[in-house]
């Protein structure tokens, strides 16, 4: 089990409230992963040490700390430089003691968690690429290994060997990738076929994006309150049946003798007057047909977190793939945590990365039930307000609390566009 000693390097203008956010984040993500904090320590610099990150002050104090505790692991919650990254791995080897950056964190729990032969190899792609310019970022130390004047140093060979390696095994991970993307494109092709409207979840790692896949479909992922549970795209199916239309789509229970009609290439209503069925006959009156159950697909995929470099995200691309071919997004926000409207900017950022932003989105705001009724009504006020354009649905996964209204938000929003 880890048990580490957890830092922060922070520039000195951030608050006390936003450093004691980022390790929380960090603590819960050691957590997750199957870790214990044993110490939380905060740096201020405006500019962090060239060679260690840490002045070396603070790195003889940690030193001190994890002999005295026992600790095996420092975990710095930034992203290092490959040579800051040896360079403390080196003074810290000799205590027993393994360094990671926030980076190596995410990865390892990514490993940890993912299920499917497609999250795997994508995890394997992130860490190739956090990891082979750190390779070679080693290359002055790797070359004293060997060699003299004149000579070809045993370093400069393992550099040589490990590039060759690391190419090697990208190009084989992005050919079985580009694959699995072939085969995700068919069955995008086969849905489009037969007219499946699509529905992505998207949302800040934990804010409950599994347990909206569950309610609404039945689908059964995998459900628990930490950072990162699940990490495979899945797919269920959400039905709804004619009387759960919304009336101003024509689609209602008071029109169920209204057949709609679609053209075959915009897989839009036709802007002609949709057919009527033939009248009853006075002599065998005939039942009316009722509309079959609109089916809705919806997909969940990997939580979002803030700091997440774009190499992990391109890296992950294949994955993302279903939330940026969704005809519109569910983002999935946590009313009960205070840093919502933060985790909302990071989310969009993130949308913004994967050319997702300007698509149609809903704002569902989870986890009603967690505050007391007497002040729900002015948040809600308050969050129509502020997000009038993204349509916002309160609910709770947990006892179903508007889920009916946001079932006809969905079609309401598929039926139009």
């Amino acid at each position: 089990m880890l048990k580490a000693i957890l830092i922060d390097c922070i520039k000195p203008s951030i608050t006390a409230e936003e450093a004691a956010y980022r390790l929380d984040e960090a603590e819960n993500l050691i957590k997750t992963y199957g870790g214990v904090v044993l110490v939380k320590k905060i740096q201020k610099r405006l500019i962090p040490t060239y060679k260690t990150f840490i002045g070396s002050g603070k790195i003889e104090e940690l030193i001190n700390i994890g002999n005295t505790l026992s600790a095996n692991i420092l975990i710095i919650n930034n992203e290092l430089k490959p040579t800051q990254t040896y360079n403390l791995s080196e003074i810290f080897r000799p205590h027993g003691i393994a360094v990671w950056d926030r980076i190596d964190l995410i990865l390892k729990i990514f490993q940890k968690h993912a299920a499917t032969r497609e999250a795997r190899l994508e995890i394997e792609l992130a860490a190739i690429k956090h990891m082979g310019p750190r390779i070679f970022g080693m290359g002055m130390q790797l070359s004293r290994q060997g060699g003299g004047i004149g000579t070809k140093g045993v370093g400069e060979t393992n550099i040589e060997f490990m590039k060759r390696h690391l190419a090697k095994l990208e190009f084989r991970i992005l050919k079985e990738l580009a694959e699995c993307k072939r085969v995700r494109k068919l069955h995008r092709a086969s849905r489009r076929r037969q007219r499946f409207k699509t529905v992505g979840i998207i949302g800040y790692t934990n804010a409950g994006k599994s347990s909206l896949l569950n309610a609404l479909t039945k689908k059964g992922a995998y459900v628990a309150d930490k950072l990162f549970a699940t990490l495979d795209t899945r797919v269920g199916k959400m039905f709804l049946k004619a009387d759960q239309y919304p009336a101003e789509t024509g689609h209602s229970a008071k029109n169920r003798d209204t057949i709609p009609t679609y053209s075959p290439i915009t897989n839009k209503p036709n802007s002609n007057p949709p057919l009527k069925t033939p009248p009853q006959s006075k002599v065998a009156p005939q039942l009316k047909a009722t509309p079959p159950p609109l089916e809705i697909l919806i997909s969940d995929t990997i939580g979002f977190i803030q700091d997440l470099p774009p190499t992990l995200i391109k890296s992950f691309r294949s994955t993302l793939e279903e939330t940026v071919e969704a005809d519109i997004l569910l983002h999935v926000i946590d009313i009960a945590d205070p840093k919502m409207d933060r985790k909302i900017k990071v989310v969009n950022e993130i949308l913004g990365q994967i050319d997702s932003f300007r698509k149609p989105c809903i704002y569902v705001f989870n986890k009603t039930d967690l505050l007391p009724q007497k002040i729900m009504d002015p948040i809600k006020k308050n969050l129509r307000k502020i997000y009038n354009n993204f349509t916002p649905c309160f609910v709770s996964t947990y006892n179903g609390d508007g889920l009916a209204t946001l079932k006809q938000e969905i079609s309401r929003r598929l039926l139009i566009s």
